[in-house]
């Protein structure tokens, strides 16, 4: 019986090329988006759940309420870690991760290899316990990962590293020389496998914690927070619970002793005002949004559930085209029915029959689904930045690619073949039954509901769009443009100042400054808290940053100053002064603030100047406050140009540099494009919503052009009839036309308000953000009105052209 229903069904396919054609273009379209989409879900969701024992594996993140927002961050003191390991018993073991460059070592460095005289820009260094080792399973490829961090001026270098530099070898027992320190060697005692890219950790070098500390106390004092801790608990432990015991534990008995110790009065109340909890370590690339710097480097939960929505929206869409052309070609399988209905076969028989087709056409479309997006994956791939591929590997794939088919196309088919099997013969036989678009109200609900989901995804694209481009473009208090950054220059040691004062001889180069605290994202930071002078133990102190900058910081990034004077080099007293931005005058309540001072755990500087807010994190955070000191920070030299001739600048410099530091390359990089960097994630996330919404897009109008033409089709000979009595070409095409622009009218008033309310859901995680104004929806619905205009027009001028003699000669 099913090889009789399959026969027919292929013979029907066959016999509607047309409406078959659309059929699989559409849900194959449909199914290739949905494809490429799952793999893209099922690799973001999947981050760090290869680690064995990753359940129990949890990040601490602090949070505290300052009164202006809440600040999360994930970074604590040095011996937070082993305090929580010694008062818990329901923590195994705790480790920390410091990547913090504004200590020695962490972040990037110059390494030297051996004896080699040559020196390499490596990126990707932190510090850790041995006990990250142990928590996270690192399998290793030489040495011993239980004991390969224990002992003092020891590394653990990568997988690709050690290719890199030692090929096949073993490196164990080779040395490391970081940033030209021949006194300071590293001794490589294990390379590690290299973390997949499903892991929220990316280091390529793990320097030994053992035996390090970054100032003198560093490693007892509480107050001072510079690392990750990562803590495995026992199996059975409720994790609510223990949350609240550790956050209430440390705070009270650790925490507001050692601040109310240093004088510091946001300790008191504390308890009511900060908290501790944990992050599973399976969450952490999703759901670190709101979490400090973590924010720039981590994709978001929203954005995976904007692409599985995008991706069910256009699968849905297929899935109405085949309803809607399978019911408006009723008109052609009435006949049919109601004569096999006469000769005995029964309505069951009926729907099988109609099933059979609708799974046929599906499995076609989800072979040809298959074939485009292993056509499209490269194009994919670089527009997502992930080297993704479909799982042909995995033995659950093809059979739950099969199952979905068999589900779609049952369910697609289902109202089809229940309304086609319900044809009664008589009525059939004598011409009585209103077939198709006749009884459309059904089939004009589903255009309704397919345009509604268009102009959701064009409102959507547009508001996405715009917003990145307010990014990229507007005014973020400092010129980047023609800003050249020139890395490494910290290895240039005392000669620095003097190769700063060769470039500015260069032609075409207007200034030049030497700091690592820039503007942008993965330069330096550092935190501190402040109160005005003499108000240590009465004013609460606010969180701010403390960057040190040379004189010619604020005219080379063409910071404004809208208050008191520049640094100078020649006033010794410019040494503990400090220059403050707009956010810490405002926050620190200080009128005339050119004189003022300011303190900062003890120590006083005196503001003699201002700077207008300038962005120095993404646009997803507010502006802090921010205060300015002389001092050295030389990993990074920043170039104002002013030439057109910019490669022969660069020429220029490299020439500059290569004779200050033969042995190390040249590397530079322009801050507009630095810039643009830092909203990367945006721009993926832009350019994949545009690039489905259209294909969703056109899915419904690949739907709405073969409806439109069984629908005027039907009509024919009404229209004939009309032309015959006087009807204009004009009249007839309106009213051809008039009732899918309703249609499109009415999406539009049930799409704006979800759109709307989507869109502001998403643009309130951005400090600086657009409006959604009325133009937008306007500008969605001409698009959306247009399309299906231009869609429909098609088919109602073919049809108005032709000779109403030759739809009425039968009559």
């Amino acid at each position: 019986m099913w090889k009789n229903y399959l026969k027919i069904a292929w013979r029907n396919i066959l016999k509607a090329k047309g409406f078959s054609f659309i059929n699989i273009a559409g849900l194959s379209i449909g199914i290739s988006a949905c494809i490429l989409i799952a793999v893209y879900i099922l690799h973001e969701t999947s981050y760090d759940k290869f680690v064995p024992n990753s359940e129990n594996i949890y990040r601490v993140v602090n949070s505290i309420n300052l009164g202006n927002g809440t600040e999360r961050g994930v970074h604590f003191s040095a011996n937070f870690a082993r305090t929580v390991d010694a008062d818990f018993d329901e923590v195994e073991k705790a480790g920390r991760i410091m990547d913090n460059d504004l200590f020695y070592g962490a972040g990037a460095n110059e390494i030297q290899i051996n004896d080699q005289e040559m020196q390499h820009h490596e990126e990707g260094f932190a510090y850790a316990d041995q006990e990250v080792l142990d928590i996270f399973s690192i399998p290793m490829v030489f040495g011993d990962a239980k004991t390969a961090l224990t002992e003092p001026k020891s590394i653990v270098i990568s997988e690709s590293v050690s290719k890199k530099f030692f090929k096949d070898q073993n490196p164990v027992g080779s040395v490391i020389y970081l940033n030209g320190n021949r006194e300071d060697p590293r001794r490589i005692t294990a390379v590690m496998r290299d973390f997949p890219t499903n892991s929220h950790l990316d280091y390529k070098y793990f320097l030994t914690m053992k035996g390090v500390e970054f100032g003198k106390g560093e490693q007892d004092r509480w107050v001072q927070s510079n690392y990750k801790t990562y803590l495995q608990l026992r199996p059975d432990t409720n994790v609510e619970e223990f949350d609240k015991t550790l956050s209430s534990t440390v705070i009270i008995q650790y925490l507001k002793p050692a601040m109310l110790a240093m004088g510091m009065t946001m300790a008191e109340g504390l308890e009511d005002k900060a908290e501790l909890y944990l992050q599973p370590m399976t969450d952490i690339h999703l759901y670190s949004a709101n979490i400090g710097k973590e924010s720039g480097f981590r994709n978001d939960i929203k954005i995976v559930w904007i692409f599985g929505t995008v991706a069910l929206f256009i699968l849905v869409l297929a899935s109405i085209n085949f309803v809607n052309l399978s019911t408006a070609k009723s008109a052609n399988r009435a006949k049919e029915v109601g004569l096999r209905k006469v000769v005995g076969s029964s309505r069951m028989n009926l729907i099988f029959q109609f099933l059979a087709e609708s799974i046929l056409l599906t499995l076609m479309a989800f072979v040809v689904g298959l074939i485009l997006a292993e056509s499209i994956m490269p194009l994919f791939q670089e527009m997502t930045g992930i080297a993704l591929t479909i799982p042909w590997s995995n033995p659950l794939f093809l059979p739950i690619l099969l199952v979905a088919a068999l589900l779609v196309g049952g369910l697609a088919g289902f109202y089809p073949s229940i309304y086609l099997s319900a044809f009664s013969p008589i009525h059939v036989l004598k011409g009585r039954l209103r077939l198709g678009s006749k009884s459309g109200g059904f089939q004009s609900s589903l255009v309704v509901f397919q345009f509604s989901i268009s102009i959701i995804l064009i409102i959507g694209t547009l508001v996405i769009n715009k917003q990145m481009s307010h990014i990229l473009n507007s005014k973020v208090g400092f010129e980047k443009e023609q800003v050249i950054q020139l890395y490494g220059t910290n290895m240039l040691g005392d000669q620095d100042q003097v190769f700063k004062e060769e470039l500015t001889r260069i032609s075409g180069i207007e200034s030049v400054t030497i700091s690592d605290f820039l503007p942008l994202a993965g330069t330096k930071r550092n935190g501190n808290q402040f109160t005005k002078e003499g108000r240590d133990n009465i004013d609460e102190s606010i969180s701010g940053q403390v960057w040190q900058v040379d004189e010619d910081y604020l005219e080379t990034l063409g910071i404004e100053l809208i208050a008191g004077r520049n640094f100078d080099k020649n006033i010794a007293s410019d040494k503990k002064a400090t220059i403050v931005n707009e956010e810490m005058v405002k926050e620190l309540a200080l009128e005339d603030p050119i004189g003022k001072k300011i303190s900062r755990y003890g120590e006083v500087n005196e503001i003699i100047g201002v700077v207008k807010d300038f962005r120095f994190d993404n646009m997803k955070q507010r502006v802090l406050p921010l205060a300015l000191f002389m001092g050295k920070s030389n990993t990074i030299m920043s170039v104002k140009a002013n030439t057109d001739d910019m490669q022969g600048l660069l020429k220029s410099i490299e020439q500059k540099w290569n004779g200050f530091a033969p042995n190390l390359a040249f590397r530079y990089a322009f801050m507009d494009d630095s810039f643009a960097q830092m909203y990367s994630n945006v721009r993926r996330v832009r350019i994949i919503l545009t690039s489905f919404s259209v294909l969703a897009i056109l899915v419904a109008c690949l739907g709405l052009f073969a409806l439109s033409a069984y629908m005027i089709e039907q009509r024919s000979k009404e229209m004939s009839i009309r032309k015959v009595l006087g009807a204009s070409l004009h009249g007839i095409f309106r009213m051809l036309t008039q009732k899918f622009i309703l249609m499109t009218l009415v999406s539009l008033v049930i799409a704006a308000p979800i759109s709307y309310y989507l869109m502001e859901n998403w643009l309130k995680d951005f400090d600086s953000k657009i409006e959604i104004g009325w133009q937008t929806f306007v500008v969605s619905g001409l698009v959306a009105t247009t399309m299906a205009l231009l869609t429909v027009s098609y088919h109602a001028l073919k049809s108005i052209r032709i000779n109403p003699a030759s739809n009425l000669k039968g009559e």
